[in-house]
């Protein structure tokens, strides 16, 4: 941790030992008072943002190791969960990050799948030959490198630029800035005994990080962009990972790179040029003017699930089998790697206790419910798959479906400032999950329900309930710190 932070230059140590979680949270107050003063945001929208006094602490430190890199660097993680600006830094991700998307989806990639998505459309265009090579390129220390006013000015031309007349919903620039200025300005935490602030960059673990180091990446990587787009080939990128697909000779693209590293000293790029190269979680190969995709598993990744002994509800450990297909032929264009991933899964399942039966059952339910019963049985079913695979890679995922609805009138009416609507003809009672007691709960739950309440002159005739657990804690949370002593991080100064 120290040699990093010695090597970026990005914090510094107060040495007067004061927590400034107090000055912090009459910052955040000020800041929320004047913004209703103005119009900005409702008394109601701003209380929803105010810290929870009962729960608060100062951020703090920890270092998660790359274990698949050379040299097990450190991923910097400001783990501020119950900080006094999270819950503004949350809101304004959910207020830019879709306004973003929207500017910049066509070199966006959502995930993977997104990824495969895209070179397919590619290969579909004909711009594939067997000369194409791919291109990836790491941003490094992306989120603690970019200079905080040069990402400030970023932001300003970003909303002067997409705005509505000046504001996004009822925010005016001037009050978006003030509340990025107050969530970088005040990146406090504790790390060993010491107190520390990051004076460049925005926290790794931050939500408003995200977006403003994409806005500030959006303006770096126009030249590229526009680059790629006259020779027809794909630029993409996903948050400090960058994918290319170039027809040009080595010389021409290194040169185009070399340019784009020198641009600004705050973006230093790594990349590797090749036929085959990993992106993100998917081998891309070019196989003399055919795309081969497949699923890219890191050297060091162990063959870790959810154990099947885990203190969860028994729907978690069904629905892993389908997931990790699902994902699986999503990614693999070729049956013969779809196979080989199976196997994969297979062997994890049985790594991690799943018994022999459920793993078959669940498998088959897979292939049953997508028709393709011949995959399972016979191995050369090229064809069949290919259906499969292109018609479960055009089905958006989860995330892909909820960014889609936030986008819609992201400027002049984003989603963050509406009310949210509560569907009255839907409960979610939570109940403490185990393995033991409480294993047949919900079952017994919905008959006690179905029993009591539901008849023909109940007013809940027409209500679901969907029964939400709340799972143990596991023993990490008991034998693993990562934090300072409690005091350290709650210490206020007495309110006058």
């Amino acid at each position: 941790a120290y040699e990093y932070m010695t090597r970026t230059n990005a914090y510094e140590t107060i040495t007067n030992d004061h927590c400034p979680l107090t000055d912090i949270v009459n910052a955040v107050n000020g800041l929320l008072d004047s913004l209703v003063k103005q119009k900005g945001l409702t008394i109601r929208q701003a209380n929803k943002l105010r810290p929870n006094l009962n729960r608060l602490e100062l951020a703090h430190f920890h270092g998660l190791p790359k274990t698949h890199k050379d040299g097990t660097p450190l991923r910097p993680i400001i783990a501020s969960i119950n900080a006094p600006t999270t819950l503004i830094s949350k809101f304004l991700n959910n207020l830019l990050a879709p306004i973003y998307l929207q500017v910049a989806r066509e070199t966006t990639f959502i995930n993977d799948i997104d990824t495969v998505r895209k070179l397919e459309k590619y290969v579909s265009h004909r711009y594939l030959t067997s000369t194409t090579q791919f291109i990836t390129a790491d941003v490094k220390d992306l989120y603690t490198m970019i200079p905080r006013d040069g990402a400030i000015a970023a932001l300003i031309r970003f909303l002067e630029k997409y705005s509505y007349h000046g504001k996004i919903g009822t925010l005016s620039i001037d009050h978006i800035v003030r509340m990025a200025r107050l969530i970088l300005d005040t990146n406090y935490f504790a790390y060993e005994k010491t107190y520390y602030r990051q004076k460049r960059g925005g926290a790794m673990g931050s939500a408003f990080t995200q977006v403003l180091a994409n806005i500030y990446m959006l303006e770096w990587e126009q030249d590229l962009i526009r680059y790629q787009t006259q020779h027809h080939e794909i630029y993409g990128r996903y948050i400090d990972d960058i994918f290319m697909t170039t027809n040009q000779t080595t010389n021409e693209i290194i040169n185009e790179l070399n340019i784009a590293a020198q641009k600004d000293i705050n973006i230093q790029i790594e990349y590797k040029i090749s036929i085959s190269v990993d992106f993100l979680d998917v081998t891309i190969t070019n196989e003399n003017g055919h795309l081969r995709t497949s699923i890219y598993h890191k050297p060091t990744a162990e063959p870790y699930i959810l154990p099947f002994t885990s203190d969860h509800p028994r729907h978690i450990h069904r629905n892993i089998p389908y997931a990790a297909l699902l994902r699986a032929v999503r990614l693999c264009s070729h049956v013969d790697d779809f196979h080989m991933e199976r196997i994969r899964i297979d062997m994890s399942l049985l790594l991690n206790h799943y018994p022999p039966k459920f793993i078959t059952k669940h498998i088959d339910r897979f292939f049953r419910l997508n028709n393709v019963i011949s995959i399972l049985k016979r191995v050369d079913q090229q064809q069949v798959y290919e259906e499969l695979h292109k018609k479960l890679l055009e089905q958006l995922t989860r995330r892909e479906k909820t960014l889609k609805t936030m986008m819609q009138d992201s400027i002049k009416n984003p989603q963050v400032l509406q009310t949210k609507i509560w569907d009255r003809k839907v409960m979610y009672p939570r109940y403490q999950f185990d393995s033991g007691l409480t294993l047949n709960f919900r079952r017994s739950f919905h008959s006690w329900w179905l029993k009591h309440y539901v008849f023909p002159t109940s007013n809940v005739n027409n209500v679901r309930i969907r029964l939400v657990p709340k799972i143990n804690r596991t023993l990490e949370h008991f034998f693993i710190r990562k934090k300072p002593p409690r005091e350290m991080l709650t210490e206020k100064e007495p309110s006058t």
